[in-house]
């Protein structure tokens, strides 16, 4: 009970959360990196050192000269190994188990099985750094110009008629200013892509190089015959390995003693990595195709044209136009995220307001709204107070 209230923990990184607790700051593929990806590292790092769901991670036996626990401490904190030309062999009649046999053969070590749970916690860090880097560089933001709007309101008309202006009214008065803003949040989108692609190198290398196929073995291993086929679970997480312990005898030479040694960590360690392996591989694609989709915003107006239409439904298609035209790509971006923190109606309402301010070429009433926090109005006083000097001279 205790494994899988740990676990329930880690779920507060995908729970669901109301648009007006949280404003959204990003796309579903990059919420996949640090929310979904991170808890599941996360909660396999947590799977695998519960050590009452299989027992011992690791229990030996060997001739009885040397106590059990001496043994299995020694095999776990040093190495064991299998022999690579004894899989595929029939157990029982040809090798005892598989990837055991005469020991004067090429020997593959393996000691990864140590650092699982620490690997897969720095894993799961791995995933949260972008996220934790486009949240410094957005600084609440998005949150702070959307308060009081996200979710349904229960404002009157005439409030939420105030509510928009006033933020019409800081994109108006911020126009040709968030490039910064969307610079941070495309380099963390490529961040996301180098992170997962590294990681797939990266386990690769502590897997001792059988990461980068074991997906595609396991399936073609699935569809050979019974008979003629050797599981590469097994090769990669032997269940049954051989380690050998040295000590002195009672003359003073040295006793060599082979132990066979269970590793009921590897029946986990298995299915972890090969969900990782199909996850790693649809999140790299994910990312990727979210890259080209950005880059396809950066580069073509014609496509964010699309993007906002889809949204904003009730403007004439030569406005949109029009806006797209007169904005910057940052003051896009900054659109866009409005648009997945505002209800269709409210976006649409603030949306005509702002493309009416730039029509009008000035703010639509006397006075300068204030704007929905001080940091956000912040860029505005400097020119304000600079016209009013220059009125005076």
């Amino acid at each position: 009970m205790a494994v899988f209230g740990l676990v329930s923990a880690v779920a507060g990184f995908v729970k669901v959360r109301y648009l007006q607790d949280k404003a959204i700051i990003d796309n579903m593929v990059f919420r996949c990196h640090y929310r979904i990806t991170s808890a599941i590292l996360f909660a396999c790092c947590i799977i695998v050192t519960a050590n009452n769901l299989i027992g011992d991670p690791i229990s030996c036996i060997n001739d009885g000269a040397v106590p059990g626990h001496v043994i299995n401490t020694y095999c776990w904190i040093t190495y064991t190994f299998t022999l690579p030309g004894q899989h595929g062999r029939a157990m029982g009649t040809e090798v005892a188990h598989s990837g055991l046999g005469n020991d004067n053969q090429e020997r593959t070590y393996h000691s990864y099985y140590q650092w699982v749970p620490f690997m897969l916690f720095f894993q799961g860090l791995l995933f949260y750094v972008p996220h934790w880097i486009w949240k410094n560089w957005e600084e609440g933001r998005m949150r702070m110009i959307t308060e009081g709007m996200r979710g349904v309101s229960t404002a009157s008309p005439a409030e939420r008629k105030a509510r928009h202006e006033r933020l019409a009214q800081y994109l108006y008065d911020s126009v040709n200013t968030h490039n910064t803003y969307s610079f941070g949040y495309f380099i963390c989108e490529a961040l996301n892509f180098v992170n997962v692609v590294g990681n797939i190198f990266f386990v690769d290398k502590f897997l001792g190089g059988a990461f980068l196929t074991y997906g595609s073995d396991v399936l073609r291993f699935s569809n050979m015959n019974q008979e003629n086929r050797s599981d590469p679970m097994i090769e990669i997480f032997p269940r049954v390995t051989k380690c050998t312990f040295h000590k002195y005898g009672s003359s003073g030479s040295i006793q060599k003693h082979d132990a066979l040694c269970v590793l009921a960590l590897n029946i986990l360690n298995e299915k972890i990595y090969i969900f990782l392996w199909f996850w790693f591989i649809a999140l790299a694609v994910a990312s990727g195709l979210a890259i080209i989709y950005s880059a396809a915003i950066v580069m073509m107006p014609t496509t964010r044209e699309a993007v906002l239409k889809r949204r904003f439904r009730k403007a004439n298609p030569g406005e949109v136009c029009n806006l797209i035209r007169r904005v910057q790509i940052g003051d896009f971006l900054m659109i866009h995220l409005l648009g997945q923190n505002l209800n269709v109606t409210s976006y649409g309402e603030m949306l005509q307001t702002f493309i009416n301010m730039l029509d009008e070429g000035r703010p639509i009433s006397g006075d300068t709204p204030s704007a929905p926090s001080t940091l956000e109005m912040a860029p505005m006083y400097p020119a304000i107070e600079k016209y009013g000097k220059e009125t005076e001279t």
